[in-house]
């Protein structure tokens, strides 16, 4: 059971304009797991057509952050040290989902990964690992 709502994460990326303007929800919410949906307009496209490489590692970023706030509630200090992208193919022009799954959250650092899919299709586009380091508890902000 998430420590969190999808409602209360979904405001806290508004809050922090980390929504992109509107374009990304969190669609669920499970244990250690986050799905996140990215509506692809044209400005997120590149020259070829093809969904931006920083359109896609927002996504992931995202999806990384939601599964860990489901984890360790709202915590908005928890922040990105390491992400890492390897583009499989092509992702088509339409919105993109990332299947977050955290595979280990410590005190200091969380991991996990982030499988990105174009809308409709199960072959991944991409598949992303990511650290997230989380403030102590001391230190922490809550909402």
């Amino acid at each position: 059971m998430s420590k969190v709502t999808r409602e209360q994460i979904q405001e806290l990326l508004r809050e922090y304009q980390l929504d992109h303007a509107g374009h990304i929800s969190i669609e669920a919410l499970g244990r250690k797991s986050a799905r996140v949906r990215f509506r692809v307009g044209k400005k997120h496209l590149r020259p070829g057509d093809t969904v931006s490489g920083p359109t896609l590692m927002a996504l992931a970023d995202v999806a990384m952050y939601a599964a860990l706030l489901g984890e360790i509630g709202l915590v908005p200090l928890a922040v990105t040290t390491n992400l890492n992208i390897n583009f499989l193919r092509r992702p088509a022009q339409k919105d993109v989902i990332g299947e977050a799954k955290l595979l280990k959250v410590g005190k200091q650092l969380a991991v996990g990964e982030v499988a990105l899919y174009s809308a409709d299709d199960p072959e991944p586009v991409a598949h992303v690992t990511c650290t997230y380091s989380i403030p102590p508890t001391k230190s922490r902000v809550k909402c």
